[in-house]
């Protein structure tokens, strides 16, 4: 289990991240006009909850099946602890089990209204996920609607503007609006990576805007995806809040992209043994304008120089107790990141505005 000494590299970003934020301690405050995100723990998979400020329950994937139902049980017990009675839509960014699995006994636990999918599976050669993608196919019963949605669709969300960005391999061709459609000076130099033919590729990603602040979650796009949503325009601009591509893996989250969107804060859903690559950790420390990253896990094979500080953690090594992190996010662009296993907030104000 790691402890407060750190390395030199650690405390060096864990003062960078205390100077930016506003620390307290407190129970997870409800102030009213909230977009709320909730990173739950599915062990290296992703589950991402959005509850808007109308009220309405988004979900990015579903996590891992079997393990005894635990992924979907998760899910459904962060929902009702959000006073979420049903979701109106599930989004499954691409068909590794990991993203899909939990879905057919997710929808047993929790009333499901609309599937959002970016299309039929039709690798032959990946009997796993075929049967995975099966399984989700079979599960939409019961009057669940489905959506097949491509690069520039919106999700018809009230109050909060959610759009595609990539589906199916193809990226979206348009800046976002809002954003400036000037060239992107970091694409001269940035490196290129082979193309990805595998899932990943296909992810269904999405930009979420709420008043002035934004939103991005790309599921498990890759490096070589993320260029053209960034070059040679930035379609995708400044982003306040980024859900890490692929639980932190290396095969995304490229320079480029980091150095182009610039998150503030960035929230790792990596396991304990499976994202959370420390070139992925570093790529974000050194990302201009990074105020925090915090992971669902301390990675392991990173080491206390390769993952944030524990209060920016999850779980920690050892026994998981699974527990969430709450992100709240303002229309002014306020950020605030509730850790469960601390009980503990911080919150990021808007840049230009005092602590």
């Amino acid at each position: 289990m790691p402890h407060s000494n750190h390395s030199t590299p650690a405390r060096s970003f864990a003062a960078l991240l205390l100077g930016a934020a506003l620390f307290c301690t407190t129970v997870e405050a409800k102030p009213s006009s909230q977009l709320k995100i909730y990173a739950i723990d599915v062990e290296g998979g992703q589950a991402t909850l959005f509850v808007t400020p109308a009220s309405e329950a988004l979900l990015v994937d579903t996590g891992w099946a079997d393990n005894d139902g635990r992924d979907a049980a998760r899910i459904a017990r962060v929902a009702r602890a959000a006073g979420v009675t049903q979701l109106d839509y599930v989004i499954i960014t691409h068909y590794h089990a990991d993203h899909v699995g939990g879905f057919p006994d997710l929808a047993t636990r929790i009333p499901v209204r609309t599937v959002i999918d970016h299309g039929d599976y039709n690798n032959t050669d990946d009997e796993e996920t075929k049967r995975g993608w099966l399984a989700y196919r079979n599960a939409i019963t019961g009057g669940i609607r489905r959506l097949t949605l491509h690069a520039g669709d919106r999700i018809p969300l009230r109050e909060v503007r959610a759009t595609v960005v990539s589906s199916g391999g193809v990226q979206v061709a348009e800046p976002l609006a809002g954003v400036d459609a000037s060239s992107n000076s970091n694409c001269a130099d940035a490196a290129r990576y082979a193309a990805d033919t595998s899932e990943n590729a296909l992810s269904l990603g999405i930009e979420m805007s709420w008043g002035s602040a934004r939103i991005l979650d790309l599921g498990d796009l890759t490096a070589d995806r993320e260029r053209a949503l960034v070059c040679p325009m930035n379609k995708l601009g400044r982003i306040d809040v980024y859900i890490v591509s692929h639980h932190g893996a290396s095969e995304s989250n490229s320079p480029l992209l980091l150095n182009s969107i610039r998150p503030r804060v960035s929230i790792m859903d990596n396991g304990a043994t499976k994202g959370g690559a420390p070139s992925v950790i570093d790529t974000i420390r050194n990302t201009p304008g990074v105020e925090a990253l915090w992971q669902l896990h301390y990675a392991e094979e990173g080491g206390v120089a390769h993952n944030a500080p524990p209060e920016y953690i999850a779980n920690l090594s050892g026994v998981d107790a699974a527990n969430y992190l709450l992100v709240s996010v303002e229309s002014n662009g306020s950020v605030t990141v509730y850790n469960s296993r601390t009980g503990r907030s911080q919150r990021y104000l808007p840049p230009g505005r005092a602590q």
